[in-house]
């Protein structure tokens, strides 16, 4: 691995780690907040947002120690690494949060037909608002992250934080609701986050599986790649060029079409200066070349 590569993969793992830290004490921050005035409102859709950070918690701590896992180098019996440790983790959370939205849901069900009226709602409103505001600071944070090293883990992370955003405007709403005679919204509306979670859920599983399943890299690096190789001269043409993610670390293999009089070391060469183009785009990347004789 050169020199440039090394210093990004010391940065990717110094900005992960410090997303899960932040994940983790924001949700343990909103989880104490919200449980306090729980307790006093009794609110169904202030409950399903109760819930929905301690999934948050448990998801960002099983973050917290995969991502480390993930960042963990190649060794004997993991000769590509432990990258796949994030798209675990992104397929934990989904469960979490599918979890997480039945018990909603059913608590929504009976509140909607055994109506309770809401104490303490104006106390929820302003925990909610203290949690969008957490929530953008977090949320800001985890998209520096992902731009720079487009984790599966953290982007699953933000993913439901971002669904958080739109729970706690509509649990606003709902606690306003009930405050003015209308108790029937806040089982409403906490139906109404359950099934936005659960569409969530099912996102950041069919990722992670992607990514446990050796998914193509996308179409748009797979054609630079190839674009790369190509403008090399001395190369007649690319084929079989097949890529895959694990964590941080991108594989790709591909075949040369060279001149079959060609000498070997010569040959090695063209294969060295492809393998070299696409790691200068893609320092993630880890290519292994081929050569056809043609």
């Amino acid at each position: 691995m050169n020199e440039a590569a090394q210093q990004l993969n010391q940065r990717n793992a110094r900005l992960l780690r410090l997303a899960t830290y932040a994940s983790v004490t924001v949700a343990v921050i909103l989880i104490t907040l919200k449980a306090v005035v729980w307790f006093m409102s009794g609110s169904v859709s202030l409950l399903a947002s109760l819930i929905d950070s301690l999934m948050d918690g448990g998801a960002s701590l099983i973050n917290l120690f995969a991502v480390s896992y993930a960042l963990t180098p190649a060794d004997r019996g993991h000769r590509f690494g432990h990258g796949k440790a994030e798209a675990l983790a992104g397929l934990a959370q989904s469960a979490f949060i599918a979890g997480s939205a039945v018990l909603v849901l059913l608590q929504g069900i009976d509140h909607l037909l055994h109506p309770r009226p809401v104490e303490a709602a104006w106390y929820g409103v302003a925990v909610m608002l203290l949690s969008i505001v957490a929530t953008l600071l977090l949320l800001r944070f985890q998209r520096y992250v992902i731009q720079r090293t487009g984790s599966t883990a953290i982007r699953a992370d933000a993913l439901h934080y971002r669904s958080d955003l739109l729970m706690n405007a509509s649990i606003i709403v709902a606690l306003i609701l009930a405050w003015y005679g209308l108790p029937g919204a806040d089982a409403l509306f906490g139906i109404g986050v359950a099934l936005f979670i659960g569409f969530g859920a099912l996102q950041i599983g069919r990722d992670a599986i992607q990514i446990l399943m050796d998914h193509e890299l996308p179409d748009e690096v797979r054609k630079e790649a190839l674009e790369l190789a190509r403008a090399v001269p001395g190369v007649i043409d690319v084929h079989d060029l097949r890529t895959r993610q694990s964590g941080q670390q991108w594989f790709m293999q591909l075949h040369l079409e060279l001149p079959g009089e060609l000498p070997l070391t010569e040959a090695h060469e063209l294969g060295e200066q492809v393998r070299h183009a696409i790691q200068r785009r893609f320092t993630q990347a880890e290519v292994l070349v081929h050569k056809d004789p043609v």
